[in-house]
This record gives structure tokens, C-alpha cells and sequence, in this order.
């Protein structure tokens, strides 16, 4: 997928018409769509939200935080920030996740911004199939991509 953003940045196509192809190809993403959104719940605040990322053409994505007993009785923890009951206990990551496409202008040459880099590990001589989990996980590699961001499965050093 580098080779669509190289190819765009080269004919200084922006990341959100890569973002619309992308979805037009359906390796993008969808937005929750409602009829209408009653009162202001922290359910329709986040709707709203949700909706009006996407409209500005970055989709946010629901980050679930908690942690359930398993069949063998270990505690099983998931969300980000959530290694741990004290690591949640002083950082508790937000509801919802996201990758925006930031222009660098000429006045920021120079400066350090922020980009959402992701990792898929996989073991030592693993070979993407596109069976199981493969898709979900190389759609979302997608959605990174699209947006400036800097996603890719990895089995190990170099990967960068």
C-alpha cells in the first residue's frame, strides 16, 4: 500500500481522495449510520462524534477497555492502556481511537509531528493467506495507510 501514497504524494493527490478510492474499492472503512439520535447520552454524543470525524474524512474507532475471567481462571485484560489493574487505574485511554491526515505546509518543514504507526506481529516465516483473521487485520493496516499513517504486518527486525 506504500506504493499508492508514494504514487499520490508524487501527483500531490491528498490522503483523503486516497481515503474515498479506497473506500470505493471497499479497502476503506465504514461510518455508523442512525435515523436519528435522541437526547445526549454519552451513546449519541458518541455517534456524533463518531459522524462528524468521518465527515471531515477520518473515521475514530471504539476502543472497549476491560477484562474478563477465562476458561482457565487467568484474567484476561483488553484496550489500550489496560497492561495492567494500576496501569488502568493511572491511564485511562480514551473511548475512541484515530489516525488524522495532517498537510505539512511550508511553514511546518522542520517540525515533528505525530503519526500513527501500527504493527501486526506474526511469527517468524509467516506468509499473509488472507484466511482468518488476515483481512480484518490488513483492512485496518488499510485505513492507517490511507491516512498518512504507517501500518504493516511484521515477523520481526527490519520492519521499519
Amino acid at each position: 500500500m506504500s506504493v499508492v501514497h508514494d504514487w499520490a504524494r508524487d501527483w500531490q493527490i491528498t490522503p483523503l481522495a486516497v481515503l474515498d478510492l479506497l473506500q470505493r474499492l471497499g479497502c476503506g472503512f465504514s461510518t455508523p449510520q442512525h435515523d436519528e439520535i435522541g437526547g445526549k447520552s454519552e451513546e449519541a454524543v458518541q455517534i456524533e462524534v463518531r459522524l462528524e470525524a468521518a465527515a471531515l474524512g477520518f473515521p475514530l474507532w471504539r476502543n472497549n477497555v476491560g477484562a474478563y475471567m477465562a476458561d482457565n481462571g487467568q484474567l484476561v485484560r483488553y484496550g489500550l492502556a489496560n497492561d495492567s489493574k494500576r496501569m488502568n487505574e493511572r491511564v485511562k485511554s480514551h473511548d475512541l481511537i484515530a489516525c488524522r491526515p495532517k498537510l505539512i505546509t511550508e511553514s511546518m518543514v522542520g517540525s515533528i509531528i505525530g503519526q500513527f504507526v501500527s504493527r501486526e506481529v506474526k511469527e517468524g516465516g509467516w506468509v499473509y493467506t488472507g484466511q482468518g483473521r488476515e483481512p480484518a487485520q490488513k483492512k485496518f493496516q488499510d485505513i492507517v495507510l490511507s491516512l498518512g499513517g504507517d501500518a504493516k504486518f511484521t515477523t520481526g527486525k527490519g520492519s521499519f
